[in-house]
């Protein structure tokens, strides 16, 4: 690298002597004016007040070079090299005038978040030849993690990088650099929080409530499909649902042991899991097992229109005995606009519905503590539905409302985009009860069926990983 010493401009002998005349010529003018103005009545007052101007002028002057004095731009400013990132993905940089491997440039006015994960070889300088050409693109490394395989690396990125920047170009320089399997899309500012950080966070969400672990698996292990499937159904036939101990890998699906009973499966078509991801998911669900089953104890107590007190709370399979004590004394009418005909075996069915593991349940109780209304959030893949079930005798009195509310601040709350209900286009209580979420709704009919989806969030749109680009290579 060139030395600050040999990089300083040589000296010249002739500005020096244009510099020494002009001090002399000045000095010849100012003993001129002196002599003119000193004879002069007024004369000392006069060189007096120019001589106070003077110093003001040179003051204003120096004050005003130094305040708007720029430096030469550096010849090597925009040469700094590009170093490998650390292997835990904390603080490297591709960008930014800071950490390491970063280049200095003017700070681009807009940027875009992108994930990417591409797979390069386990040698020495691979990585670092990433980093260089994220550098050559101006992208700034903003985390990395490594999931090391049998052959090779795989390197999860999360970068900041100029608006313009297309996922094409992008793949095409990684893909140059040494990068296989590259695959890219849009990421916001949820994902600028650290892979510890985040790995902590649902660990503590899967302890307080298991209702959280088809979720928590869901923010690990990013855009996926979870199934939650029973070793029997609820018609009580065995369903060949297992899983080993350990669990099952197999590219784009994982398998894992279910500890209320069945199989967890997990798949995301689009991106293989690594083993790293499979061991964190594995260790929730070891940690769901632990731990047994677990529902937040949480009551909030309400008053009705007429001033009878009722009290919402979660729910489980503790509550079986009274759920169907309720469903007893339901109407055939009430039961077949939950149920869309009539159900076998409640007891099975209502066991299902309780359990945490598909979902989340609300229950509405009276004072002397009779169980009257039922509301369900159940997982559905990639979707959520809402289903409620309220006594003949307290119908109509906003619980079917309250209910829903909660259900839906519920899903809200879990990350769900949209919500929705199936039931018959003759029950208007579920028809009113959605409309007064005051949310954006679609309807489909087909023979009689109704299917109402609300939708969650109109930000969604909004974000930067909306629509998703993909770049695969």
């Amino acid at each position: 690298m060139t030395s600050a010493k040999s990089a300083r401009r040589p000296h010249h002998w002739r500005r020096d002597l244009i510099e020494l005349a002009a001090l002399f010529t000045a000095v010849a003018v100012a003993d001129a004016i002196a002599n003119l103005i000193g004879h002069q009545p007024d004369g000392p007052y006069l060189l007096m007040a120019s001589a106070v101007a003077l110093v003001a002028t040179a003051a204003f002057h120096t004050w005003w070079a130094r305040r708007h004095s720029h430096a030469p731009p550096s010849e090597e400013a925009d040469a700094v090299p590009v170093g490998a990132g650390a292997a835990d993905g904390t603080g490297a940089s591709a960008g930014g005038a800071e950490g390491a491997g970063g280049i200095v440039g003017a700070e681009e006015t807009g940027t875009t978040l992108w994930r990417m994960r591409t797979t390069v070889l386990d040698a020495p300088g691979s990585l670092a030849a990433l980093c260089t050409a994220l550098a050559g693109l101006r992208v700034d490394i903003l985390t990395l993690q490594t999931h090391p395989l049998a052959q090779g690396t795989v390197d999860e990125f999360l970068l900041r990088a100029p608006a313009s920047l297309q996922a094409q170009e992008l793949s095409r320089k990684i893909a140059a650099a040494g990068g296989a399997s590259t695959w890219i899309e849009r990421a916001d500012a949820h994902d600028l929080v650290d892979t510890p950080t985040r790995v902590l966070s649902l660990a503590t969400r899967t302890a307080l409530d298991a209702a959280e672990l088809p979720l928590a698996l869901r923010q690990l292990l990013g855009r996926c499909t979870i199934h939650s499937l029973p070793a029997v159904s609820v018609t009580g036939r065995a369903t060949g649902q297992s899983a080993p101990v350990e669990g099952v890998l197999e590219e784009t699906v994982m398998r894992l042991r279910d500890p209320s009973g069945g199989v967890i499966s997990v798949e995301r078509p689009y991106l293989p899991f690594t083993p790293t991801e499979f061991a964190r998911a594995r260790a929730l669900v070891e940690l769901d097992a632990r731990l047994g089953p677990r529902v937040p104890r949480s009551e909030d107590v309400l008053t009705l229109p007429e001033g009878n007190e009722i009290t919402v709370r979660r729910a489980d399979r503790t509550d079986l005995a009274a759920a169907r004590a309720m469903h007893d004394r339901c109407s055939q009418d009430t039961l077949g606009l939950r149920y869309h005909g009539p159900v076998a075996d409640a007891d099975r069915y209502l066991d299902h519905l309780l359990s945490p593991r598909f979902g989340r349940t609300l229950a509405v109780q009276t004072a002397s503590g009779r169980l009257v209304a039922l509301g369900h959030l159940l997982w559905d893949g990639d979707e959520t539905e809402v289903a409620l079930l309220v006594e003949d005798d307290w119908q109509r009195r906003g619980i079917g409302s309250e209910l829903l509310r909660r259900l839906v601040a519920l899903a809200e709350e879990a990350g769900c985009d949209s919500v929705y209900a199936v039931t018959q286009s003759r029950n208007t209580g579920m028809v009113a009860a959605m409309r007064a979420l005051e949310l954006p709704l679609d309807y489909q009919i087909e023979e009689g069926t109704l299917v109402i989806t609300a939708r969650l969030s109109s930000e969604e749109a909004a974000r930067p990983s909306a629509p998703t680009e993909q770049a695969r290579r």
